[in-house]
């Protein structure tokens, strides 16, 4: 059975975490969630209000973590889903996350990248020339970063797949799958 790896942390959006680990599972694959430690990941849910100029944030639920990033064996792995939220500002400065991320990018494995995930492959340099979507206020960081940014839900660049956020799960969810599916039916 094939095998994706979960990387998070603390305040990774709930939709962006919890969309891609069941729709993976549902596809017929295992997931496997990891983050810096094996203490249980605080979910957060974003939200847009008109009140406010930026989307607010409340605590959501809590996902158990199977490996922390220091023990993981990226050979046990065919996929990398990287969510959005918060946690990907602060998880990039990992040296674990960046041996697990770099290692998926240079074997050309799948890799999902949702809403603010892209900022881990963005700050290694790893969107240089490029296609991903992201969540539109960090269009200007990746394009730094050497990414073409395409504002749609469900961009595919050969093996990388990735969407701007939580409300393109529909479309994303299915790209994801093809690109997954594709991966290891070779």
């Amino acid at each position: 059975m094939p095998r994706a790896l979960l990387l998070t942390g603390d305040a990774a959006e709930e939709l962006d975490t919890m969309y891609p680990y069941y729709r993976v599972q549902e596809g017929g694959w295992d997931v496997d969630v990891s983050s810096r430690t094996m203490r249980d990941v605080q979910l957060v849910i974003h939200e847009f209000d008109p009140n406010s100029d930026a989307y607010v944030e409340k605590n959501g639920r809590k996902l158990p973590v199977d490996v922390p990033w220091a023990e993981v064996d990226v050979e046990r792995y065919d996929a990398l889903i990287i969510p959005g939220g918060r946690a990907p500002e602060w998880i990039r400065v990992d040296a674990d996350v960046r041996r697990i991320t770099e290692h998926f990018f240079a074997r050309n494995l799948p890799i999902a990248l949702v809403c603010h995930g892209a900022q881990v492959p963005a700050v290694y340099g790893l969107l240089k020339g490029r296609k991903t979507a992201c969540f539109p206020p960090i269009t200007g960081d990746m394009e730094n970063a050497g990414a073409t940014v395409i504002d749609a839900p469900d961009v595919v660049d050969g093996n990388l797949v990735s969407c701007r956020g939580w409300p393109d799960m529909p479309q994303f969810g299915r790209a994801m799958m093809e690109v997954f599916s594709k991966s290891v039916s070779q």
